[in-house]
């Protein structure tokens, strides 16, 4: 289900996902409206589900997780048993910062965030002792060149 945007939703929606922190006055200036209706809209946006939950986005390699690597699954199970289980299984791991199930030949991708490439090894042997998979992939990232979450508003 699309929601309909008009220019100023878009506007309020672009300054949010630049930095959610800005005040309402912030905004507002910045879309050339007020106050009040810049929250109302934000309340209607997020009423919508346009608006999900508001984090903080921090820095990796600040943290010391320096290595991300891109994990290329293929199984030969596709029940409804097995699937949940692995979905139960990457859920529970902080590693995976995004999975995604594919169309193709390879079943799922998974965007896992650890320290070093130990840290990597651990967190496989660790999900291939407790889900079955088919062949399992590595792809080490030498460079990130572009990551955002902002949408094309």
């Amino acid at each position: 289900m699309s929601v309909r945007l008009d220019e100023t939703d878009r506007k309020i929606l672009s300054q949010l996902q630049q930095d959610a922190s800005q005040s309402l006055d912030e905004i507002a200036r910045k879309v050339g409206s007020s106050k009040t209706p810049v929250w109302s809209r934000i309340r209607k946006l997020r009423d919508a589900g346009v608006i999900g939950a508001q984090t903080v986005i921090l820095d990796p390699e600040a943290l010391g997780f320096e290595a991300c690597f891109f994990v290329l699954i293929r199984t030969a199970e596709h029940d409804a048993e097995w699937q949940k289980l692995f979905l139960d299984v990457l859920k529970k791991r902080p590693e995976v910062q995004e999975a995604h199930r594919l169309a193709g030949e390879i079943d799922y991708i998974l965007k896992v965030r650890v320290k070093n490439a130990r840290a990597y090894d651990a967190f496989y042997q660790a999900m291939i002792s407790e889900v079955k998979v088919h062949n399992v992939t590595a792809l080490l990232s030498m460079e990130e060149i572009k990551s955002t979450t902002a949408l094309p508003v």
